[in-house]
């Protein structure tokens, strides 16, 4: 009789039906990582349909050697599958660490799928350099009015991590774009200024305001 292997075991136990069986065997994989499992969590990342086991997949893969995992995340940034770039990014972002910034293309940020482009934004503004903020900016501001309002959320809030950098791009826009860029614009100025506002919060002031 052929001994499965630890990793053979996982992937099975990652293919039941039950998603509460997909949750515990992802976090028996972290609370007891061995390398062979980094594969078998990241192919599972790939086809996981139910947010709160990717969300114990991501945080299985944090608690394994983070190059290691990180040289298989930034090769799945080349996939054409959508989940598979925005999980992988969202990983990474938990992870982080100095191989995060350089793995965050443009092609990424202005990605055609709303949901890869908004976690492109948050990983980007979380992990740049001071540095290269404000060329960070310059690309996010691209990217003003586009979607529906959870993308135009994610917009504004990178602004507000990226912070004071940002700000000459938001006041470009604001004298330049459109209609609909100039008030998504405005509304990321006002929530520049008041962080602790919610997004929404914010919306509702400009909207009154104008």
């Amino acid at each position: 009789m052929t001994e499965t292997s630890a990793a053979d075991r996982l992937e099975a136990a990652l293919t039941s039906l039950d998603p509460s069986s997909r949750v515990q065997a992802a976090m028996t994989a972290g609370t007891y990582p061995q390398p062979e499992y980094v594969p078998v969590l990241v192919a599972q990342c790939r086809i996981e349909p139910q947010f709160l086991v990717r969300e114990m997949l991501t945080w299985a893969l944090t608690r394994h050697d983070a190059d290691e995992v990180l040289d298989q995340l930034i090769a799945e940034l080349r996939s054409r599958g959508a989940q598979i770039r925005a999980q992988a990014l969202h990983t990474m972002s938990k992870i982080g660490g100095p191989r995060v910034w350089p793995a965050i293309t443009s092609e990424l940020l202005t990605d055609a799928d709303d949901s890869v482009a908004r976690v492109a934004w948050r990983t980007a503004a979380r992990h740049v350099p001071a540095g290269e903020a404000s060329a960070l900016a310059t690309t996010l501001a691209t990217q003003f009015a586009r979607g529906e309002d959870d993308t135009r959320r994610s917009l504004s809030e990178a602004f507000a991590t990226i912070g004071e950098p940002g700000r000459p791009q938001v006041e470009w826009a604001l004298a330049t774009g459109g209609p609909y860029t100039r008030a998504h614009a405005a509304v990321t100025a006002r929530l520049m200024d008041d962080p602790e506002a919610t997004y929404d919060e914010v919306v509702a002031a400009v909207s009154d305001a104008g």
